[in-house]
């Protein structure tokens, strides 16, 4: 049997920022998959920390990926919210990415899955920054809330890991800001069961 292939796109988070490169919750999410023999490649990773959704927008034009995809996941905004930037905004920059997304996975939205934004409010680099812990939470809540709208309207599969980052605040990577392996691998575990039902489910569109 071929292997089924993955996309990932997203920033920081997806290309793992300060973890090893198998640390990355992508790549654990599939070699998780096949420990339970499930044909699935590693992933093909389109992420860049610092990324916001219009330039993971840019990238993907510049990549010229073409469908189809068996598994594609989109995990982006947490740099929309970082530079200030209006939810509304991010709303309509968040559909269109989700939409090519889609079209990645021959227009399959039962095979794109969408993580929701870890909360980065908690940790010691917010802390130190001086920043308003409680209005980044409550940011990053609307953009979250914004992403899940977008993602059930167009019929992609939503799975909120902003708990795990906020009731697991000390696994983090050496820089005191992004996940460590250990946080991924919760994410992973979390995604798990979402992902299994997707590559089971038939491939028609």
């Amino acid at each position: 049997m071929p292997l089924m292939t993955y996309l990932a796109l997203g920033d920081s988070y997806t290309i793992g920022e300060s973890v090893p490169a198998a640390g990355r919750w992508p790549v654990q999410l599939a070699a998780a998959l096949r420990g339970e023999g499930v044909p699935l490649a590693e992933p093909v990773i389109l992420a860049t920390t610092g990324w916001t959704t219009d330039e993971l927008s840019a990238a993907m034009d510049a990549a010229g990926f073409a469908p189809p995809w068996d598994l594609v996941s989109l995990l982006i905004g947490v740099n929309n919210q970082y530079r200030g930037r209006d939810v509304e905004a991010y709303r309509g920059e968040f559909r269109r990415l989700l939409q090519r997304a889609i079209a990645l996975a021959d227009a399959r939205a039962g095979r794109v899955l969408v993580l929701s934004i870890p909360d980065w409010g908690v940790t010691p680099f917010a802390r130190d920054s001086g920043r308003d812990i409680a209005r980044i939470a409550s940011e990053l809540d609307a953009y979250n809330a914004t992403a899940r709208q977008e993602t059930l309207q167009l019929g992609a599969r939503w799975v909120d890991i902003a708990p795990i980052s906020r009731t697991r605040p000390t696994l983090l990577a050496d820089d005191g800001l992004h996940p460590s392996a250990a946080q991924y691998a919760l994410w992973t575990e979390a995604a798990l069961p979402a992902v299994r039902a997707m590559l089971a489910a038939a491939p028609a569109a």
